[in-house]
């Protein structure tokens, strides 16, 4: 009796312009444009293998790697979208020490490989958001780019020549007009598409409509993971540092800078309004932590409570038991 065919993992290292796309981390490599033509024809190669394909690698660059992510997923491959640190970490293990396009997708292709093979293989594979994630996020996405440009626009102001500061505050102006339209979309959209989840966390102090449109656009899983899976997502869970006998500080990192930051600013307001999350605060403050870092265990403490809400379908009240944080 034959074998079963050897599986196929493929990297795909993304950029602006072009995919570059190995099979393996020995043949050469295939670049495909970025672009509609480009993916059809990439979709078209891979739907011919598709019973040997393993997984489809590709690397988070900046959203330009979701077009192929989304394509390739609806169409039933089985893709994963690791952080960039994940992959520069197992480059350098690997001995990966050049870096072109065609080495980091040898590089990814075998480390698709490991991944396939790994444990978390089913949590690590890549949700295709619903169209009213998609858009949702695409708002969030230009708020936060347009809230970038007035900050950039404001700093410019005070250093510029009299003559031109006109200018710059009809920008200001004219950015404050669109964040604020972006705003009342949002909060239309939201009412509209993401009712029922939004009616549990009413009264949530802080949770107020930035946070929820990140938190329903950008935290798909919200509600579907275990609290210490939706923390390490997130990245804010505090992560050991020990070897041996060596005891080191427990720290945060990775995760999603965008949910984060939203639950930064909502931490921020939970904490003067929230009773729990106020009590909570003064507790670590008084027990000797850091400022900075007891407000970390407060967006911790709320992205919990949020989750455990969600998954419970149970409306928010003063009185919800607060889940404990290992």
């Amino acid at each position: 009796m034959a074998g079963a065919p050897e599986l196929i993992f493929v990297g795909i290292d993304v950029s602006k312009a072009t995919l570059e796309v190995a099979l393996n981390d020995r043949d050469k490599t295939q670049t495909f444009s970025n672009d509609e033509p480009g993916l059809k024809s990439l979709l078209a190669m891979l739907t011919e293998m598709r019973e040997r394909v393993g997984v489809v690698l590709l690397e988070a660059t900046g959203g330009l790697e979701q077009p192929a992510a989304a394509m390739l997923c609806a169409h039933g491959l089985a893709v994963m979208v690791i952080n960039p640190r994940q992959a520069h970490d197992f480059a350098k293990a690997m001995g990966y020490l050049a870096k072109t396009d065609r080495t980091d997708a040898k590089m990814l292709s075998q480390f698709a490989r490991t991944l396939h093979a790994s444990d978390r293989r089913e949590r690590l594979l890549y949700k295709l958001p619903t169209d009213a994630q998609e858009t949702l996020l695409a708002m969030v996405t230009r708020r936060s780019q347009l809230v970038a440009m007035r900050v950039a626009e404001h700093n410019r102001l005070a250093s510029m020549h009299a003559s031109q500061r006109k200018s710059i505050r009809t920008i200001l102006k004219m950015l404050d007009h669109q964040i604020g339209k972006i705003d009342d979309d949002a909060g239309g959209f939201l009412k509209e598409h993401f009712k029922d989840k939004l009616e549990l966390l009413k009264g949530l102090k802080g949770v107020g409509p930035g946070t929820q449109a990140m938190l329903m656009a950008a935290l798909p899983e919200l509600g579907q993971l275990k609290r210490r899976e939706i923390a390490k997502l997130v990245g804010v869970a505090p992560l050991n540092n020990d070897s041996g006998t060596f005891k080191g500080r427990r720290s945060t990192w990775g995760g999603r800078a965008n949910v984060r930051s939203a639950l930064y600013m909502a931490s921020l307001s939970a904490v003067r309004y929230d009773p729990v999350l106020r009590s909570f605060y003064e507790r670590l403050v008084q027990a000797g932590k850091p400022k900075k870092v007891a407000l970390t265990a407060c967006m911790h403490k709320l992205l919990t409570i949020i989750n455990a809400v969600i998954k419970s379908g149970t409306a928010w009240q003063p009185s919800y038991p607060q889940p404990a944080l290992a």
